[in-house]
């Protein structure tokens, strides 16, 4: 039977289904062909290769490309702070976001998620980005939510993106005492006559130990948290004559919380004990393994990474190091499926398309895109924070997305005010092959890492009518029509759809 464009589209959702509902490696193997531990490292550990950072990781090796990373104001990152400068809420505090606009705005949550999308992107600091974004999700406040129109941006630079290579338990403590986390989990109106338990349980159950309380612990903690508010100004304070005195016991923790004075300090007690429990360092290295590794976090990883956590006092950098550097995570080739967001920016920087020179109007359309998709940054409501499993993104549905999103960006029709390489051909394969099917090999090597199966080949082929072994010449009239769609449909294959 002919294989054609329609069968490889259909073969291509097939595989993506499949390593969702199998995402061991007999499974992954069968969709993605073999590839380099450089390409592997980048495809994990930023939002997409570039033929500029898989030389550096080749140069440096990746050991010395991860202290690179690791150190991110050492990179230089000018022209992204550049086009930032476009979206100037995406990083305002609270006092500015009130000045510039009326109560309840979207317009600071609309700037936060395109300068989101810019920095996945374009920055030079991906990893930074990448740990950045897996933290958001983990301390997750949706944006847009009720009550955070004005502290959400400042949420997002003085908390996650402030600590991403710190200290977990300083990032903790910020949050615990930042408008955004107070107001969206209902903090701010817990007092000791009415104690909220709602971050309470949200503290424990996803922020740290996981479903291990009990509705006593929730209670105590309820109760220790109180007087953790927010100011008419939408500031954080700390007001004593809302808190809940008197002694508690919350998972081991014992605290007499004797006097109202002293309740912020007992509240930051818990928080500290929390952020070190052996529950919470398990539960961290596992969703770092979810994220980085495989779906079924590698057992062996979690407890090596866990250790390490503690080890270093809740530090960051040494457990995404020795994660990077493990036997689990150089095994894991082919186990993680990326997600909308990540497809769409792996595109971007796979075709070497750059920012609009003015203007916020190609950042509108990538955002309005993943909204789409259901996948637009921080646009997930319940507070647990988007799934980074393959089966909350494999469908048939989601899959024709991303492939309209291809042909868009490859033939430059959407969103057309992007920058673009001179010759988009050129620019992926510089010399040019001596037949279409060593063509559609340079451009899956380009663009995946590996060349495409020989049945895929022939099916990308007959969008233009050719065989594999059809010659090609520079003279081929019928080449520059059908280069966006050779490029469209190479992108649409299993092995640029896996993480």
């Amino acid at each position: 039977m002919k294989t054609t464009r329609r069968a490889v589209l259909a073969a291509s959702t097939a595989a993506a289904v499949a390593v969702a509902v199998d995402a061991a490696p007999a499974a992954a193997a069968a969709v993605q062909p073999e590839i380099d531990f450089t390409q592997h490292l980048i495809r994990r550990a930023t939002f997409g290769p570039t033929p500029a950072l898989l030389a550096e990781v080749k140069q440096l090796g990746a050991e010395g490309w991860l202290d690179r990373q690791l150190n991110p104001e050492g990179l230089a990152d000018a022209d992204l702070d550049a086009l930032l400068t476009r979206l100037p809420l995406a990083s305002a505090d609270i006092a500015t976001v009130r000045a510039k606009l009326p109560k309840h705005s979207y317009d600071a949550f609309g700037q936060l998620g395109r300068a989101t999308v810019a920095r996945a992107a374009w920055s030079n600091r991906q990893l930074f980005e990448v740990t950045a974004a897996f933290w958001a999700n983990h301390l997750h406040i949706s944006a847009p939510s009720s009550g955070v129109w004005d502290s959400r941006p400042d949420y997002d630079k003085s908390v996650t993106r402030r600590h991403t290579f710190g200290r977990f338990a300083d990032m903790l403590k910020a949050s615990a005492r930042h408008p955004a986390m107070l107001t969206y989990l209902d903090n701010r109106s817990s007092t000791r006559t009415l104690p909220n338990e709602n971050y309470a349980r949200e503290l424990m159950e996803l922020h740290t130990v996981g479903m291990i309380y009990s509705e006593a612990d929730v209670k105590a903690a309820a109760k220790l948290l109180t007087g953790l508010t927010v100011t008419s100004a939408g500031t954080y304070t700390y007001t004593a004559s809302k808190h809940a005195t008197g002694a508690v016991q919350i998972l081991g923790f014992s605290h007499a919380n004797a006097t109202a004075a002293g309740g912020e300090d007992a509240a930051m007690a818990l928080l500290d004990y929390l952020a070190t429990h052996p529950a919470t360092a398990e539960r961290i290295a596992t969703k770092l393994c979810v994220r980085f590794v495989a779906d079924e976090a590698p057992a062996s990883l979690v407890a090596e990474l866990a250790r390490i956590y503690l080890a270093n006092g809740t530090a960051i950098a040494p457990v995404l190091k020795v994660l990077f550097l493990s036997p689990e995570f150089a095994a894991s080739t082919g186990q993680k499926l990326r997600t909308p967001f990540e497809d769409l920016t792996a595109t971007l920087r796979a075709l070497g398309l750059g920012p609009e020179k003015s203007g916020t109007a190609a950042l509108d359309a990538l955002y309005n895109n993943l909204v789409n998709a259901g996948n637009a940054p921080l646009r997930w409501s319940p507070p647990n924070g988007f799934p980074d499993v393959a089966a909350a993104w494999a469908s048939p549905s989601a899959f024709l997305i991303r492939c309209n999103n291809h042909l868009n960006l490859a033939a430059g029709w959407y969103p057309k005010q992007l920058t673009r390489p001179a010759d988009l051909l050129t620019s992926l394969v510089p010399v040019l092959p001596r037949t279409y099917g060593d063509l559609v090999d340079a451009l899956a090597v380009r663009l995946t890492g590996a060349k495409l199966p020989v049945a895929h080949t022939a099916a990308v082929l007959s969008v233009a009518g050719k065989l594999p072994t059809s010659s090609l010449t520079s003279s081929d009239k019928a080449l520059a029509g059908h280069v966006p769609y050779l490029v469209a449909l190479v992108l649409d294959a299993p092995s640029f759809q896996l993480r």
